[in-house]
């Protein structure tokens, strides 16, 4: 389980995350909802460690990401792993460069095999055969596979996809959300999506936290009910 406890940051004197506590359960896929500016990506980037050292306790499985040493956290992005919402490619790699950075950053596997898992994971996001292509070649809906395809490449026990369909047509939208779930049943153990856009995930939803600036106003089991609880019902039902 991930839990964040008490979870306070400030920038320059102003709260970003107050006072948050939230359990993120195991073997779930959970959908973290917000406007832009309510903390959803700080919250992110501390759950990695990117960001550390603030007022209270991120533990997974009983470790503490945010007081762990730099090698500690370094192996623990080996289980819990992230799609940033630009996906991060290399520009100066081609896609199989790309695909194939985790596994020569953090394995001892020879070229060989990584060629095979690289092709592998290419098939898993329904992009075979495009190793040799340069990301400028690529539209946004394919750069979005192949960023999904290095984030699954070490088998994370928990992924977390940054805003995953900013800036994508209604049917790539589809499509990405759809591949989220199909992943999320067969690769990934635990799914955590941070969007302000509900209705592409509200169908795969099983457990919804709220951020409204910067503080968590529901974190639970997702129901239809929650839609219409009078506390949280006119935030959520902009994003619906």
């Amino acid at each position: 389980m991930l839990e964040i406890k008490n979870y306070n940051i400030k920038f320059n004197d102003s709260p970003v995350l107050q006072d948050i506590n939230i359990q993120i359960p195991k073997a779930k896929f959970t959908v973290i909802l917000g406007h832009s500016g309510s903390g959803k990506s700080v919250l992110s980037k501390s759950i990695i460690g990117l960001l550390r050292n603030f007022d209270g306790d991120i533990e997974y499985n009983g470790c503490k990401i945010d007081y762990s040493s730099n090698k500690e956290v370094f192996q623990l992005r080996k289980r819990i792993g992230m799609l940033f919402q630009s996906g991060a490619l290399f520009d100066s790699m081609d896609v199989y460069q790309n695909i194939a950075f985790p596994f020569f950053e953090h394995t001892k596997m020879k070229e060989q095999e990584i060629e095979t898992k690289v092709n592998q994971l290419l098939e898993k996001v329904s992009l075979p055969g495009i190793g040799e292509k340069q990301t400028s070649e690529l539209s946004g809906g394919m750069k979005r596979r192949v960023a999904f395809a290095r984030a699954i490449a070490l088998e994370p026990e928990v992924l977390i996809y940054d805003e995953p369909t900013t800036g994508l047509d209604p049917r790539t939208t589809k499509n990405i959300a759809e591949l989220i779930f199909s992943l999320h049943k067969k690769e990934i153990e635990t799914t955590i999506v941070i969007t302000h856009d509900f209705m592409s995930f509200k169908k795969y939803c099983e457990h919804l936290v709220v951020l409204n600036e910067g503080k968590c106003i529901y974190t639970g089991k997702y129901t239809d009910d929650v839609l219409s609880r009078e506390d949280i019902a006119p935030l959520i039902n902009n994003y619906v």
